[in-house]
């Protein structure tokens, strides 16, 4: 749902970040021209090229010009990780390239860069709430039931300023505003005087809750809407059966409602992400795991007796177990199926403290990548124990095993990761693996790698 307004909004923002982008390279080698040797000739031109290139690159990538940006907190949220991405992508090139660029120009290029757009972010935004409040811009549209739907599709469409102007409710059981408690909650009138309306105030769209079978006079609306030119838009109220947020899609011609999005329930996102994590795997096993499990593999049998590696069954896909792999961290006991690593567990040897700091321990869950068992990111898998414990204790706690776990997770990510003391915490972990679930996408993969190593570099309170 587009407007003509945020269309030509997103283009002059595009154009203007091109030029003061543009605007920065050539300032700052006009600044440092006579101070350093930097020449034309030595592929000056066609690093700002790439510049340019790049930045295409990194702002489509973060969809910068391609939302509707209704807050300044979210447009600059956007900008700012456009900019980063620009700047490690243009030194990246500039190292392969082997092209002498001083520093002092990259960095003031790039300040200059991140001063214009703090400035052009605010006088873009002043400019847009300027035009909206002489004069408010967007498709004009009307709501048909006033109910729980209609209310929620009311806030969406005030939430979308620039892009919509809603006239307000029209519904046969209100007459008047006395239900009415948001000042946006307007009742027109009833449901027989909606196309009169409409056309009087030049309604382009009209959105209704309430379908044919619960009322013969949308029959009518039906046939006056087409022979006005006003788009007519159905949206069901399920309020009364469905209490969560649904999902529709469609097999041929079929609507099909389900309680969740699931994007990795299609063929194409599966092969992607599993594409995704034998890449990652295969590189991390040649890489890493065929020097470092000889060398850990020697220091564990050193630091203490038992096998090198540990294996237990957790829960997969489906709630189907699986071993799931790890570097031994104890000493052999027979409570490990039983109870988590605490802090200060006895039962972790020297070298385990230090290999679980670092995580180093869950490196063999890439062999469960590599197999299928496992994914690089999803739900964190749990012993067959948690998964009795609390799946009856935590509504939906089961959805989570509608995909594979993975080695690290949107939860972990996040901060919640190791022990689980308390209820409200496992709680709040299995909401994030249902937000990851509902909201995967192969960037989503990617940028959960990346957290999960820089956690890795600030150390983590929970790695114990």
């Amino acid at each position: 749902m587009g407007s003509r307004f945020a269309f030509y909004s997103g283009l002059i923002n595009f154009v203007t970040d091109l030029l003061l982008i543009n605007f920065s390279y050539l300032f700052a080698f006009y600044l440092l021209k006579d101070y350093i040797p930097l020449h034309w000739e030595n592929g000056f031109e066609e690093a700002l090229f790439a510049f340019n290139l790049i930045w295409l690159f990194s702002s489509l990538l973060m969809r910068l010009y391609l939302q509707d940006h209704n807050n300044i907190e979210d447009l600059f949220r956007r900008t700012w990780k456009s900019l980063f991405i620009h700047c490690i992508l243009f030194m990246a090139f500039l190292f392969f390239k082997k092209s002498f660029v001083s520093h002092r120009f990259f960095l003031l290029c790039f300040l200059i860069t991140g001063m214009l757009f703090i400035l052009s972010r605010f006088i873009f935004t002043y400019f847009i709430e300027f035009i909206l409040k002489r004069k408010p811009t967007g498709k004009q549209i009307a709501i048909v039931g006033y109910n729980p739907t209609g209310k929620r599709l009311a806030d969406y469409f005030q939430g979308q300023k620039g892009n919509y102007i809603l006239h307000g409710f029209f519904d046969d059981d209100i007459n008047n505003n006395s239900t009415a408690y948001r000042p946006y909650d307007k009742i027109v009138g009833g449901i027989e005087n909606c196309i009169n309306y409409a056309m009087e105030n030049k309604v382009e769209e009209i959105y209704s809750t309430i379908l044919p079978n619960q009322n013969k006079k949308l029959e009518t609306l039906i046939k006056t809407a087409d022979d006005h030119c006003i788009r007519l838009k159905f949206v069901p109220d399920l309020s009364r059966h469905v209490n969560d947020r649904f999902y529709i899609s469609y097999v041929q011609d079929f609507p099909i409602i389900t309680l969740r999005k699931e994007p990795l329930d299609d063929i194409n996102n599966q092969f992607k992400k599993r594409l995704f994590d034998l890449i990652v795997s295969s590189l991390v096993i040649i890489f890493v795991l065929s020097w470092l499990t000889p060398l850990l593999a020697i220091i564990i049998k050193l630091d203490s007796k038992g096998p090198v590696f540990f294996k237990q069954k957790r829960s997969g896909r489906e709630n189907a177990p699986f071993w799931c792999l790890k570097f031994r961290s104890m000493a052999v006991n027979n409570k490990s199926d039983e109870l988590q690593a605490t802090k200060n567990d006895a039962r972790i040897t020297p070298v385990g403290a230090f290999i679980r700091k670092t995580s180093l321990d869950e490196l063999p869950q890439f062999f469960n990548v590599f197999k299928g068992d496992m994914s690089i990111a999803g739900p964190r898998p749990h012993m067959l124990k948690h998964t009795q414990q609390y799946s009856p204790m935590i509504e939906k706690y089961m959805v989570r095993h509608l995909i594979k776990p993975g080695i690290s997770g949107w939860a972990q990510a996040n901060g919640y990761r190791g022990e689980t003391e308390t209820t409200e915490l496992m709680k709040k972990r299995v909401e994030y693996d249902l937000w990851y679930l509902e909201n995967w996408s192969l960037m989503l993969d990617v940028k959960i790698l990346f957290m999960t190593i820089i956690n890795l570099f600030k150390g983590e309170v929970k790695a114990y």
